[in-house]
């Protein structure tokens, strides 16, 4: 009797170097192989000396860009916005997208100049890497800036076809399909869906319930995301769920939950 062959998923941690205890904890997760990927929140204080936590890990998980519009870090750098004033913007006409090439292009600078080569993946924190002028700019970035083989892969911020939630429906309304054309013109991979959506609250429970859906109804290719923390910082709204997806990214039960899935993790070259 031959054996299905395994599911191929990138399970990524978002918002590494936010804080001490983001960066701490997802690292910990790619040493012990419970991620395959990490997105990078360049516009912290932290990404030059965190990044120290990630070198060892070179070439066994991928290194991207968080594009950040909306944070603390963002407002202090002069080009931020609340997110509820970037989705009016993204619906309005969309952001000016010379400025927002801009914005870009300093972030790529600034992981650049610390991780030494371009991010293996592009996403967006709060999901504004497909909000309207921004896409566009992003599009145009890579193609002047790396040759096609270079070329970091990019989220597409939609849900798999079983996830119908509001949450879900709305970010993928806010550019999902827009952006893949436009990646899909310059010969830029998209990982095909994104799950993880939820809205950080029930428990640790109910977040091991989460994954065995999402574990099942992402498709090959597909993204989980995750913001795993040790610890929940001072003034971190969702300390409290990062430390609980840490803790159940780091036991048991999420191994015995992929073998269930029949999924093995990996970064996106070979899958995308």
């Amino acid at each position: 009797m031959t054996t299905a062959p395994l599911k191929r998923l990138i399970v990524c941690a978002d918002d590494f170097a936010l804080n001490a205890a983001a960066s701490q904890g997802i690292a910990a997760l790619a040493f012990a192989g419970r991620i395959s990927a990490t997105s990078v929140m360049v516009l912290s204080p932290r990404w030059a000396q965190d990044a120290a936590l990630l070198q060892e890990l070179r070439g066994r998980i991928d290194v991207g860009l968080h594009l950040d519009w909306t944070s603390a870090f963002a407002r202090s750098a002069g080009h931020g916005v609340s997110l509820t004033g970037a989705m009016l913007k993204a619906v309005l006409g969309g952001f000016n997208r010379a400025a927002a090439r801009a914005v870009i292009e300093r972030q790529l600078n600034a992981f650049e100049a610390v991780w030494q080569g371009p991010p293996d993946h592009i996403d967006g924190h709060q999901h504004v890497q497909q909000f309207a002028g921004i896409r566009d700019a992003l599009v145009a970035a890579m193609e002047q800036r790396y040759a096609i083989k270079n070329r970091a892969y990019f989220r597409l911020s939609k849900g798999a076809i079983t996830d119908k939630s509001f949450k879900t429906q709305v970010i993928a309304r806010l550019g999902a399909g827009a952006l893949a054309h436009g990646a899909g013109a310059a010969g830029i991979a998209c990982a095909p869906a994104l799950s993880g959506i939820y809205d950080f609250t029930g428990g640790a429970q109910r977040y091991a319930t989460l994954m065995a859906r999402w574990l099942q109804d992402t498709p090959a290719g597909g993204i989980i995301m995750c913001h795993p923390a040790v610890r929940a910082e001072a003034l971190d709204a969702i300390g409290a769920a990062r430390t609980w997806e840490h803790d159940y990214l780091a036991s048991d039960a999420f191994s015995q939950a992929l073998a269930r899935a029949g999924v093995a993790l990996s970064r996106g070259a070979p899958i995308l």
